[in-house]
């Protein structure tokens, strides 16, 4: 659309107009028209009058010239300049007569007069021919009247005209003010009203004003007490709404809590027999030689490993939840972990007969190593407990400044209505929807990948889920890539010792249960390793073996709770205190079956190495010999 110069500068003019008032808008429409009416007007009659004044100065002048001219025209004739002088001086007595010359025929000035104060080429000149009786041309008469009396009554006009127009301008103002202001008062109450209205207060206008006003009065009112009666309503629905929102969140508040209770309670009160098993089960294959017998131990074995898989989910879920695990930023490469994944479950995959095909990968990544290591493990364990036929691929490449590390196997597959909840807690897939005679290992909780979500939180990172149902799973995931050194180490945990390696000939160890099961299982498994062992149930015990032994033991290994409500790490400090205790060349060690949160971060920061229940006995072997490694290394650094 093209807009005409005229109407822009129109839209122009407008423009800063929307920043003024309603009132001031009215003064001003009130006090323009008016201005530019007085003005019009007094215009037209000033120049009138000034054109009248100008008139009679002529006229005037023309009338000296005439008598100038009918005195002067017996002495042209004569050329008498005396005569002539005379009459042209005689013109100027005349009012606002300046200058009077005679000129002859020819163009001759024969006479000239002037006033003294006379402003040259400021004046009005006539010029009137001076002609004999017989008609003949003899000369000119020429008038100068001075202006003066036009400035003076211009001036006195322009004066009027400022006087004029500032009365009336004031007039106009106060009228056009008076009449916005009945307008605007009414609109500006309205409009404050709104204001208040719209923060969620009352508001009501008095009805006053113009017919129009009163009508828009009325209705504001109207519609402010609508709304306030829906606001009322409003208010009430979601305090009832809150109130049983509040009710229904206390209410799912104390389920998780007992829910979490129940959980803790359960998997300590099922670990302690569940370690006593354990210890058991292995002292059992002590020095067994009959085929028979030692299959049998192995399917309890196997029957303590699924209960061992099932309480670790929980605890790996219970210390994510007390927040003792942190990662540990380091470099390493990707290999070592993928070795490890390779190592643990590659016996798993042919057991099943299935392939296991790890990657090989020169990519480095700054990682935690051990929530990595957990996080595949998880992972490529979930999908070798889900693939009948075909295998489990575990690979990366990079990805950006990123590394992504995949994990695809060609299992069951998640339904598209499943994906999104299997890393919820708890949450399992029915088994019906496993392939028909898929071989498979005992269900787990739902736990494994609730808590590799949870790791990757922790990790700054997310996994992702793409599935087809009786197709196969990918898993993925982004971690930071890192540049190789070939030089440094990972940060890698010691390798497992072998079965039979690291006996405990001639050490001594306190063990401290209220549980006469697990002390006896603890004394059979000690003993075959050729250690000393000291048993004690309670504090009191312990603190009477110490008022007897000839020295500290080497180790003392304690649960965490024991009866009336002591706990191994205070047992341990009184142990310490006792003077004939124990001091820096003892090891300590705490086992707990505890899944507490509260109780977990107190064994973080507790100090003391930690083993969680069920224990097996080669695990518990190995922290004892770490243990008393670390000690000796103390003592020496000391000496």
């Amino acid at each position: 659309m093209i807009i005409s110069p005229s109407v822009a500068r129109l839209l122009l003019f407008m423009r800063p107009m929307r920043r003024v008032s309603l009132a001031q808008q009215l003064v001003l429409l009130a006090v323009l028209p008016a201005t530019v009416a007085t003005l019009g007007a007094i215009t037209v009659l000033t120049r009138q009058h000034l054109a009248n004044v100008t008139d009679l100065l002529r006229a005037n002048a023309q009338t000296v010239a005439l008598q100038v001219a009918t005195v002067a025209q017996a002495p042209l004739s004569h050329m008498d300049r005396r005569a002539l002088l005379r009459t042209a001086q005689s013109g100027l007595s005349q009012p606002h007569v300046q200058q009077v010359q005679i000129w002859s025929d020819e163009g001759e000035i024969v006479a000239n007069a002037e006033t003294i104060d006379r402003r040259r080429e400021e004046g009005l000149q006539m010029v009137v021919p001076i002609v004999s009786d017989d008609g003949r041309h003899n000369g000119s008469v020429m008038v100068e009247i001075g202006l003066d009396d036009v400035l003076r009554a211009r001036k006195s006009v322009w004066l009027n005209v400022l006087a004029v127009l500032g009365a009336s301008v004031v007039g106009v103002g106060l009228a056009g003010w008076w009449a916005a202001r009945r307008i605007s008062a009414p609109i500006r109450m309205l409009g404050e009203a709104v204001d208040r209205l719209g923060a969620g207060e009352e508001a009501r206008v008095g009805v006053e004003g113009t017919t129009e006003v009163r009508r828009l009065q009325r209705g504001f009112n109207h519609a402010a007490t609508a709304l306030a009666e829906s606001r009322r309503l409003l208010e009430s629905r979601i305090a009832d709404a809150t109130a049983e929102l509040g009710s229904k969140n206390r209410q799912l508040e104390v389920a998780s809590q007992a829910k979490t209770r129940l959980l803790a309670a359960a998997s300590h009160d099922l670990r302690q027999p569940l370690h006593a098993l354990t210890l058991f089960s292995d002292g059992l294959s002590n020095g067994e030689t009959d085929p028979v017998r030692l299959q049998r131990i192995a399917l309890i074995r196997e029957c303590v490993d699924s209960l061992d898989r099932l309480f670790s989910e929980l605890l790996n879920l219970s210390q994510l939840d007390a927040g003792v695990l942190q990662p540990q930023w380091a470099d390493f490469p990707l290999d070592q972990v993928f070795d490890e994944i390779s190592r643990n479950f590659r016996p798993v995959a042919e057991q099943q007969e299935l392939r296991l095909v790890v990657r090989k990968t020169e990519l480095w990544v700054r990682c935690d190593y051990v929530m990595l290591s957990r996080i595949l493990n998880n992972l490529v364990s979930n999908a070798l407990r889900h693939t009948a036929e075909g295998g489990v691929l575990v690979g990366a490449r990079r990805r950006g400044k990123g590394v992504r590390i995949d994990v695809w196997d060609t299992g069951v597959g998640i339904a598209p209505q499943h994906q999104a909840r299997v890393f919820e807690e708890f949450f399992q897939i029915e088994p019906h929807v496993a392939t028909a005679g898929m071989k498979r290992e005992a269900r787990g909780m739902g736990l494994g990948l609730a808590t590799v979500q949870r790791l990757a939180n922790l990790l700054n990172t997310r996994v992702e889920l793409s599935s087809r149902l009786h197709k196969g799973t990918g898993v993925r995931f982004l971690v930071r890539s890192a540049a190789p050194a070939p030089a440094r180490l990972a940060p890698l945990p010691p390798p497992p010792a072998a079965e039979n390696a690291g006996r405990l000939d001639g050490v001594r160890i306190l063990v401290i249960d209220d549980e006469r099961t697990i002390l006896e299982g603890l004394q059979v498994v000690l003993s075959s390793w050729g250690a000393d062992v000291i048993a004690a149930q309670s504090r009191a015990e312990a603190l009477a073996l110490a008022d007897g032994w000839a020295q500290p033991p080497d180790a003392v290994v304690s649960d965490l709770l024991l009866r009336g409500g002591d706990n191994g790490i205070d047992v341990i400090a009184a142990l310490e205190r006792h003077p004939n205790g124990i001091g820096v060349g003892t090891a300590r060690l705490l086992v707990t079956g505890e899944t507490k949160p509260e109780r977990l971060r107190e064994v973080a920061s507790a100090g003391i190495a930690v083993l969680y229940k069920p224990v097996s006995p080669r695990v518990l072997r190995q922290a004892i010999l770490a243990q008393l490694a670390a000690v000796d290394t103390v003592l020496t650094s000391r000496s």
